[in-house]
């Protein structure tokens, strides 16, 4: 019993061994049971972090891990314990406030997790138990369960699909949720089980499963189902993912279908596939810990002078014990190095306010409140598909800004993803134009041939497209016989676009297929007659042998094998003297751009045929390597083929997408394409969107320059030297210093492909190739544009991780939208996934999704560069604001003998960084627009201007650290003189300490506040509302503060003292007086600057003298006519 209630405790801790039996429905197989049941967990999903009971201590671990919070709970911690100068409220007030804040905000969105997790958790099901229907809670569903699922409900767990409503046991299903893939997808039932489709039935079935542990592929599935019949011997039949109906899944147009469940709870392929990202961090924050330590240093060097300062100020007896302050018997006492510790960490807690601990939380609510604006943003709302740009991190907002390097996929984020058949080519023949009985469909293609293919071999071209496919038919109403109809009442679904538009091209032609049914695939030919064929086994399209085939069975018992796919898969497989004459169609349809597939078929012996069925059903019951096996016969089966032709369908650019291309290289951006697709397609596509400009001198490095030969890797050598020597040894050094400065000299752009990649990155041992890597990287950085073609999707990440660790770690972007993306959008700084056609995966695996590729534009050169902009300005404002407030403090220990007396009262301590000065730079890091976003957008060069993480190097930090000390000198040095005249009242009585205090403190709050409004150039309602506001909030606190006695106050320091104050136009006087001389070299600057730029504008728009414009127009018409000679 305990062990039991554990083990459901434990949820999916059960050991893992290499497959999993399950017994369907729970009934015992006849025989004497040989197997122990093994346990599974429930069905409960938990995508939280936190229970009530574990919230307080596991939120407190995680916010004490960060550095600032740590820091600042010691400090606390030593007033606690530490007889110390300021009370342990000046540092736990804002420290509680900065950790109560953090915690409200991540326990609310953990307890949305909880409620959508109940919501799914509670959600009532059906499942049969003995012959009858037994209404249950989802998170009681076990492993074994037979459940049923009516049309448009969501799968409870991973099922293995059992029976349909319909007779031939098929269901369609969108998996929308889980990649995103809106289309329909047919999932088939086991064949022997198709007929159990009521209660009943299905209740009397006695089967076993066998499977795989749980993983997190969606796509792969390996197993068997063992039914057992009476009196008769057991039948195995394997299953894949066609069986598997997965958890998230939406069951459609079928009534019902029944499944038993195999995967359960936090075990299904979906809970599996929900892991948190991998954290990126900006370079921002790094900055911020380097300042941080900077300050710290400032904050122990402070400590230490004033401990060894007080030490010796107190060598003099008459300083150290003077009439009116002897020490007591204990003080005498102490142990001297103690004393000195304890002094050391009293002056620490003295000046522990330079550090900003209320940094990390405006910093927080900066990036979480600033990432609405892009979700907001109406230019990024795409009409089409109803959806604008969506952030899943807003941790990278200012990242967005420093981009240097792009790397975009290229179909469906440069193209638009929806293919058109142009034109296909029969034994060599073009045909384009719609086929009449007459005369066929041919048209002469220049020098290569005339005429057209011989009848028989168009028909089966056309044949093997309608047949050669996975498409389906959703017909549009639910009623027979109006597929027979001259006008289409059905859509056809594929989860690819080019196979719906090579069906629809073969129907073009007079071909059309009508569907599948009952394993028999329909075709209604020219003559309007409808053929039949028996579909044997579809060889599934995979990425690694990039092509797909079909095994069918004609009405005459013809056996037919047709395979399509890309030409490099295709030309080795068939007989070489047919390729010549397709092969000058492909390349001339890959130079215009249009993705090209090759066709080839081969008849099969009843002998071969057999011989196949048997390997591939071997293969399929394989429990370990099935993929191997799989992959194996499938090479074995499709070889010896004959080629038939070709096709070309298009695949259109996205609208905007060279302008975009255009001003990512004009913002000082290198574009990097990496696609799977052709070199001669790709090449084309860049040259279109502008990639490769006409002057661009482009080197290749791909299998047609390396050669197939046994000396490759020299030739590659050699290759990779003769562009080393062209790029880096022959171009002169860059004196001018400028930023990015490749825009300026002769463009270079590199062609490379995953053939000749792979020779590169994974070099043969015996080779004298390690420095391969290191030369194709020079080389690669220097060009303004790299192509990678025919790319794995593993080869487009490497590349993006080969770029981003070279030296100076230049921030990537990399931004696709299928899912052979997710690998580079994971690796990249930032990854953005477009909502494609291709699903959803790479939207949901990516940092920020937008529509469109052209909303890269406005993502990177308006958001990118103002975030950025808006957070360096809060990270320097907020070290130098406290840089000015703990400066007097520390000056003022010279003129109190070192006695750690604070400056301050210590409501002013704990109040300036929480109420006094949070606000407006909050309110500015969020609305700031120093230049208007229109002009960024359209002015691309502004962009560098910030790049390189411009605005948090040294320099500026420096400037604001002098500015931040020159104020702090200002404002104590100002009041110390004012208290010159010891008398400041008109009845002769004198200010005291406190007054002192507060007037540095009243000029301190004015002028870092309007130093900010100084630097506002955007203003809104709520800039002047927080801005003022604070002011005069300030103003109302210390008059309350200081007007009543407060009865848990143990001294009144500050009872009446900021009234009283006021009282004295000398005071009056100083406070405006000093505001000013701290903010005048400041205004003094923007004077200048403003002065500058009016001039500047001037002499752009004067005209230059005349040979100046003659010697200008002659260098750029020579210029144009060496690019078009070029």
């Amino acid at each position: 019993m305990l062990r039991r209630s554990l083990s459901r405790l434990c949820a999916g801790e059960e050991k893992r061994v290499g497959t999993r039996t399950v017994v369907v429905g729970h009934r015992p197989v006849l025989e004497t049971d040989a197997y122990v049941a093994q346990k599974f967990c429930d069905n409960r999903i938990v995508s939280s972090k936190y229970t009530l009971w574990n919230f307080l201590p596991k939120n407190l671990f995680e916010q004490f891990r960060r550095i600032a919070n740590f820091y600042f709970l010691i400090i606390f911690l030593v007033q606690v314990i530490v007889d110390t100068p300021t009370s342990p409220v000046t540092s736990g007030l804002p420290l509680f406030f900065v950790i109560t804040v953090t915690a409200i905000k991540q326990g609310y969105e953990d307890w949305l997790r909880h409620r959508a997790d109940n919501e799914v958790n509670k959600s009532n099901v059906f499942i049969v138990e003995n012959a009858k229907q037994v209404q249950k809670e989802s998170e009681k569903i076990k492993v074994g369960d037979i459940v049923e699922v009516k049309a448009d409900e969501t799968f409870p767990c991973d099922l293995i699909f059992l029976a349909s409503s319909s007779i031939d046991g098929t269901c369609y299903v969108t998996t929308a949720s889980l990649d995103g893939e809106s289309n329909f997808k047919t999932h088939y039932a086991v064949r022997d089980t198709t007929v159990l489709c009521t209660d009943e039935a299905i209740d009397a079935l006695t089967a076993t499963i066998e499977c795989e542990q749980p993983q997190p592929d969606l796509y792969k599935f390996v197993g068997r189902i063992i039914i057992y019949r009476s009196n008769q011997e057991p039948i195995a039949r394997s299953l894949g993912p066609e069986n598997l109906l997965l958890k998230g899944a939406t069951l459609k147009n079928t009534k019902k279908i029944y499944g038993v469940a195999v995967y359960t709870g936090m075990e299904t392929k979906m809970a599996l596939n929900y892991q948190g990202k991998s954290q990126k961090r900006s370079a921002v924050e790094k900055s911020i810990n380097a300042f941080l330590i900077v300050y710290l240093c400032i904050l122990l060097s402070k400590a230490t002078v004033c401990t060894t300062l007080k030490y010796v100020w107190q060598s003099n007896p008459f300083n150290d014990e003077p009439w009116y302050n002897e020490k007591t018997k204990k003080e005498r006492e102490t142990f001297k190095v103690l004393r000195m510790f304890t002094d050391f960490l009293s002056f620490m807690v003295l000046f522990n306010f330079i550090i900003p601990v209320s940094m990390y939380v405006t910093v927080e609510m900066q990036k979480f409140l600033g990432s609405f604006f892009i979700s907001w943003d109406k230019e990024m709302y795409d009409e089409e598909i109803k959806e604008g740009a969506l952030v899943n991190t807003s941790d990278l907002n200012e990242e967005l800004g420093q981009v240097e390097y792009v790397f975009t996929d290229k179909t469906g984020t440069l193209t638009e993803n929806s293919m058109e058949f142009i034109e296909c080519c029969i034994d060599g023949h073009k045909y384009k134009d719609c086929i009449s009985e007459v005369d066929g469909f041919s048209q002469t293609d220049g020098p290569l041939k005339y005429g057209k293919a011989e009848k028989s071999r168009e028909e089966l071209f056309l044949r093997a497209l309608c047949l050669c496919h996975t498409v389906q038919i959703k017909e549009a109403d639910q009623v027979d016989g109006l597929i027979g109809h001259p006008e289409r009442k059905y859509t056809y679904i594929s989860s690819s676009p080019d196979e719906i538009a090579l069906v629809k091209g073969a129907e073009k032609y007079g071909f059309t297929f009508l569907g599948l049914e009952n394993d028999f695939m329909k075709i209604r030919n020219q003559t309007n007659e409808t053929e039949m064929y028996q579909l044997l086994h579809v060889l599934n399209f995979d990425p690694v042998r990039r092509r797909m085939s079909v095994i069918v069975r004609t009405t005459t018992g013809k056996l037919l094998l047709f395979c399509k796919g890309a030409d490099s898969s295709i030309f080795p497989r068939v007989q070489q003297e047919e390729i010549q004459q397709t092969k000058v169609h492909v390349d001339r349809n890959a130079m215009d751009g249009y993705r090209t597939l090759c066709v080839a078929f081969k008849e099969l012996t009843q002998k071969e045929y057999d011989k196949i069925d048997r390997q591939l059903n071997e293969a399929k019951m394989a429990l370990q390597d099935r993929e191997e096996k799989m992959a194996k016969v499938f090479e074995d089966t499709e070889a010896d083929m004959h080629l038939i032709g070709a096709t070309a369908v298009e695949d259109r650019l996205q609208e905007q997408s060279a302008e975009t291309i255009e001003a990512l290289h004009a913002a000082g951006m290198k574009v990097w394409v990496l696609t799977g697709d052709k070199m001669e397609t790709a090449k084309s596509t860049c040259y279109a969107c502008r990639l490769f400009q006409t002057s661009t001198e482009l080197l290749e490095l791909t299998a047609k320059t390396v050669g197939e030969s046994e000396r490759k890797e020299d030739r590659l050598h050699e290759l990779l030297m003769e562009y080393h020597k062209k790029l880096i040894q022959d171009i002169p050094k860059n004196r001018g210093g400028l930023k990015r400065s490749w825009t300026l000299c002769q463009e270079y752009g590199l062609i490379i492909d995953g053939s000749t990649l792979s020779l590169i990155l994974n070099p043969s041992q015996d080779s004298s190739s390690s420095n391969y890597k290191n030369i194709f990287l020079q080389i690669c950085l220097k060009c303004t544009a790299v192509l990678c073609c025919r790319m794995a999707p593993l080869q487009k990440a490497q590349i993006v991780r080969m770029v981003k660790n070279t030296k100076g770690s230049p921030i990537t972007l990399s931004i696709g939208d299928g899912a052979n993306d997710v690998s580079m959008i994971l690796e990249a700084h930032v990854g953005i996934g477009i909502k494609g056609k291709e699903g959803r995966q790479a939207s949901r695996n990516s940092d920020y999704a937008v529509p469109k590729f052209k909303h890269l534009r406005k993502l990177l050169l308006a958001h990118g560069h103002l975030y950025y902009v808006r957070i360096a300005h809060l990270v320097q404002y907020f070290f130098y604001k406290n840089l000015c407030f703990i400066l007097p403090q520390f000056l003022y220990q010279f003129f109190c003998g070192f006695s750690q007396q604070p400056l301050y009262d210590a409501a002013y301590l704990t109040m300036y960084n929480i109420c006094f000065t949070s606000l407006p730079i909050l309110a500015y890091s969020l609305l700031e627009q120093h230049i208007n976003i229109d002009t960024l957008t359209s002015d691309p060069q502004l962009y560098m201007k910030v790049s390189d993480n411009a605005m948090l190097q040294w320099k500026p930090f420096l400037y604001w650290t002098f500015l931040g000390a020159f104020e702090g000198l200002v404002f104590f040095f100002g009041v110390y003189f004012l208290f010159q005249n010891s008398s400041l009242e008109d009845n002769g009585k004198v200010f005291g300490n406190w007054t002192f205090g507060t007037i540095v403190f009243t000029v301190l709050v004015f002028t870092v506040t309007l130093k900010l409004a100084l630097d506002t150039r955007f203003w809104t309602w709520m800039n002047h509302f927080v801005i003022w506001g604070s002011l005069a909030f300030y103003v109302f606190f210390s008059f309350f503060w200081g007007g009543v006695i407060w009865p848990f106050l143990k001294q009144q320091r500050m009872y009446f003292v900021f009234a009283h104050m006021l009282t004295s136009v000398s005071t009056w006087l100083a406070i405006i007086l000093l505001i000013f001389i701290s903010l005048f070299p400041e205004i003094l600057l923007i004077v200048l600057k403003n002065i500058k730029e009016k001039n500047h504008q001037v002499t752009k728009h004067l005209p230059s003298s005349g040979t100046s414009t003659i010697f200008m127009l002659s260098q750029t018409s020579s210029n144009h006519s060496f690019s078009w000679s070029e």
